[in-house]
């Protein structure tokens, strides 16, 4: 099982942490530095920095938002951030949520399974130099009646095939993810629940392409934190489990809430949720099962840590990504060299 680092989003005060443990993680031999977008940082300037200051671990999207970019344009700055890393670049794609996405950037959130899959396809097509055209239920190119040319991409990406990723959570974008992507990047992952919840629907959609799962990159992110008191830990994440439970998109469509109620957590997310949008934030936060953030982060001890490493990488876990807490940037790094020695402990060291 790889190691990978997730930087979240930017332009929060701490960038320069950010690439301080970006260069570490590099150091340590992380497999891959993931950073994010929303409505905020962009995600292709950030892995720009990064990568331009570091030398062996890969950057990652994580994610770029479907409803930000044309596909084309995707295809563009993949290929480019492919070029100027060296081979170094992970595309990592999702639909965002309705919120962002009709919200921020105009565009309806309507059947995401088939524009993720039209998207993907135009994605591909370009990244491998084809001609460019396209003729589907959300994109025609070139369009008809006009001036319009099927143009191919200019850009020699280093690698003939960039790994594609999807963020997925709920059962039927699992399947097509295992269907049409490289790999699948996860949150809130239970290794106990991790088949249920995710590995049967990614693995039923390779066997409708006629593949396996060798070769397809499980990539959840885990909260990290070292320490003593497993209790006073799994408090710091109260306020982040209360906003993606509680208040991530909308009262009816939260995907994170789903997932939650699909562990188990039936009656505990729907109070989390109803305290959450009535704007007790602190009352949602009380309201987390303690087993439900531990079971989805990584806390406690070295030890500790090495043993659920152990339970990840048995339920099928490939790269796990790490998002070491700490309020300064020497907890951080100390974090992430915990998480390497987790990873030796456990054997499960590349």
């Amino acid at each position: 099982m790889r190691l990978g680092i997730n930087l979240g989003y930017w332009g929060a005060g701490m960038d320069a942490d950010n690439l301080a443990v970006a260069q570490e993680a590099d150091r340590l031999g992380y497999s891959v530095c993931w950073a994010a977008e929303a409505y905020g940082s962009d995600a292709p300037t950030v892995l720009s920095w990064v990568a331009a200051q570091t030398e062996r671990i890969d950057v990652g999207s994580a994610i770029f938002q479907i409803p930000a970019r044309t596909p084309a344009m995707t295809a563009m700055t993949a290929a480019t951030l492919d070029s100027l890393s060296g081979g170094r670049f992970r595309l990592g794609l999702g639909v965002s949520g309705p919120q962002v996405s009709e919200g921020w950037y105009g565009v309806k959130f309507d059947k995401p399974l088939a524009r993720t899959r039209e998207y993907v396809d135009i994605v591909r097509k370009a990244m491998s130099r084809e001609r460019l055209s396209h003729e589907g239920e959300h994109w025609t190119l070139p369009l008809p009646g006009g001036p319009g040319k099927a143009l191919k991409l200019t850009v020699h990406p280093v690698r003939e095939r960039i790994p594609l990723y999807i963020a997925a959570i709920g059962p039927k974008n699992l399947e097509q993810t295992g269907e049409i992507a490289d790999g699948a990047l996860l949150i809130f992952p239970s290794a106990a629940h991790l088949e249920d919840t995710a590995l049967r629907h990614i693995r039923a959609g390779r066997e409708k392409a006629g593949k396996t799962m060798d070769g397809f990159d499980v990539c959840p992110t885990v909260p990290l934190a070292v320490g003593a008191d497993v209790d006073a830990l799994a408090d710091l994440f109260r306020p982040y489990t209360a906003l993606y439970v509680g208040g991530m998109g909308s009262r009816k469509q939260n995907f994170y809430n789903r997932l939650a109620q699909r562990m188990g957590y039936e009656k505990e997310a729907a109070e989390i949720q109803d305290k959450y949008l009535a704007g007790d934030k602190d009352g949602a936060a009380a309201a987390i099962p303690r087993e439900l953030i531990d079971s989805t982060t990584l806390l406690g001890s070295v030890e500790r840590i090495a043993d659920r490493m152990q339970a990840y990488a048995a339920a099928g876990v490939t790269t796990l990504t790490l998002a070491p807490a700490g309020f300064t940037l020497d907890e951080r790094v100390a974090a992430l060299r915990a998480g390497v020695e987790a990873l030796e402990r456990a054997g499960l060291a590349q």
